[in-house]
């Protein structure tokens, strides 16, 4: 949920940046009139309550005379007070109902518009080229034996998959690759729970307009997480935290889920857009002062890893209209996918500034002993679509595939990724 107090003092703010985002401003004037309604709804309650309070007090010095008046009088107030107690929590919930649908406000700096009007901030790496007709991801990873998406749609339907071989291996090499480096930064590794209670996926703001991306267990009344952000987020729900030493750091490892809903038709083949995956995800909680700083870490960190495997990349500034809902800045990440001719997102890491931890009461003790909210941020680490461009960048005209140095210590010391035509049959 968005300040209230910036809501209050800067409504035109928050108007500017639901226009970046391409959202609805009349919004905005809704939530001042909530908020004006629930402000005075609540100090009529407190106003009743300190006169309920005042007769009290005349009741038990009254004399006996004096008593029957003045408790009927108390009764009436009573019912008062409960009446204006209910007032101001409905008034509370209008208010909390129509802020909630205010996606966070986005940074100074941002670009405006929607998927395609991202700024690239800076291009890595030499494109690759071949002296032969790369082969996809897809098709190499059958030559591996590393991929069988076939099977994965007879047990599973579509965009379903079997990582087998060298491909389970190399997702695993992958994914402690990055814990390693992920530790050696001073993040504590969590394995995380994959269903979430609404409350905590609420609060994430992963069930606003997109929240048909999302599988939930009705008769649990559970959700299944598309990142480990979400149980990460919820991790300190309703805690106050000691910030006194720096950032909190995490990085969970979980299998994410994501229904991919009204994206019938594109990147279909192969294991880009899947319906289960992998990840290792980097997680912060640090104080709002800092969170810009920390999102510059975190991107210079997934480059790190990218530029140890030897992949191409560009990171981009993305638009308002193309964060979630929660992120008020979101760097991604794309490596170059040489058969697709184009860049193609890898990693993303998203500044959330006080948005989820507000709506998830996660705060921080400054140093006047006051609490306020922190910032949380998140950014992806390794996720199973890394292999992807590691197949496609690395491979040979035999079809095999050289394994970047660096990746080479995960897989027992393993060099070349060499076809195996008999390994699907």
């Amino acid at each position: 949920m968005i300040d209230p107090v910036l809501l209050r003092n800067d409504p035109d703010a928050v108007k500017r940046s639901q226009r970046a985002r391409g959202n609805d401003e009349s919004l905005v004037d809704q939530a001042l009139a909530a908020d004006a309604a629930r402000r005075s709804s609540l100090a009529e309650f407190e106003r009743l309550r300190a006169e309920q309070k005042s007769v009290g007090e005349r009741v038990k010095a009254a004399s006996k005379e004096e008593k029957p008046a003045l408790i009927a009088a108390a009764q009436e107030f009573a019912a008062g007070v409960k009446a204006a107690d209910a007032a101001a929590k409905a008034a509370e919930f209008e208010f909390e109902e129509i802020a909630s649908r205010i996606e966070n406000i986005v940074l100074d700096g941002v670009p405006a518009g929607g998927e395609d009007n991202f700024v690239t901030l800076r291009t890595v790496g030499e494109i690759p080229t071949f002296d032969f007709e790369p082969r996809d991801h897809l098709e190499l990873g059958e030559m591996l034996g590393a991929i069988d998406m076939e099977r994965g749609a007879k047990v599973s339907g579509a965009r379903f998959y079997f990582l087998r071989g060298v491909g389970a291996r190399l997702e695993l090499a992958l994914m402690n690759m990055a814990l390693d480096r992920a530790i050696s930064r001073g993040f504590v590794p969590l394995i995380t729970p994959t269903l979430v209670k609404p409350e905590i996926m609420a609060g994430t703001g992963f069930l606003g307009e997109h929240s048909d991306e999302v599988y939930h267990l009705q008769d649990q009344d559970l959700y299944l997480t598309g990142t480990s952000e979400v149980a990460l987020a919820g991790y300190h729900a309703d805690e106050i935290l000691d910030l006194s030493e720096g950032p909190i750091r995490y990085a969970g490892w979980s299998t994410c889920y994501r229904s991919e809903a009204g994206s019938h038709g594109k990147d279909t083949r192969g294991i880009l857009r899947v319906h289960q995956f992998n990840k290792l995800e980097m997680f912060v909680y640090t104080t709002p002062d800092e969170a810009n700083a920390e999102h510059d870490r975190l991107v210079a960190w997934q480059e790190d890893m990218l530029q140890a495997l030897g992949l191409s990349y560009r990171v981009i500034d993305t638009a308002a209209g193309d964060l979630g809902s929660s992120a008020a800045r979101k760097f991604d990440v794309e490596a170059w996918v040489p058969t697709q001719g184009t860049f193609r997102e890898l990693t993303s890491t998203s500044n959330c500034t006080t948005y989820q931890s507000r709506r998830l009461k996660t705060r921080y003790r400054t140093e006047s002993g006051k609490t306020a909210q922190v910032a949380t941020l998140n950014g992806t680490l390794a996720t199973t679509r890394w292999i992807v461009a590691i197949l496609e960048t690395h491979q040979q005209a035999d079809s095999s595939v050289i394994v970047p140095e660096a990746l080479r210590p995960y897989l027992g010391g393993l060099e070349v990724l060499t076809p195996n035509q008999k390994a699907l049959t």
